[in-house]
């Protein structure tokens, strides 16, 4: 299981670390785990499934 970080979420997603945050608090993107105080990490498989289930809405 691979972990991804904000910044990785940023460069696969093509978007800012804003949008990622305004996009957690819907209950459709992934939420992140907390690895600690301050560090948080997304599955890479979570972030995966979501991504195919929005390109299905958009088909």
């Amino acid at each position: 299981m691979d972990f991804i970080t904000i910044f990785d979420l940023e460069a696969q997603l093509k978007i800012s670390k804003s949008t990622i945050y305004r996009w957690m608090r819907y209950r459709e993107f992934p939420q992140p785990i907390k690895l600690g105080r301050r560090a948080v990490r997304w599955r890479q498989d979570d972030i995966e499934r979501w991504i195919k289930t929005i390109n299905q809405y958009s088909d």
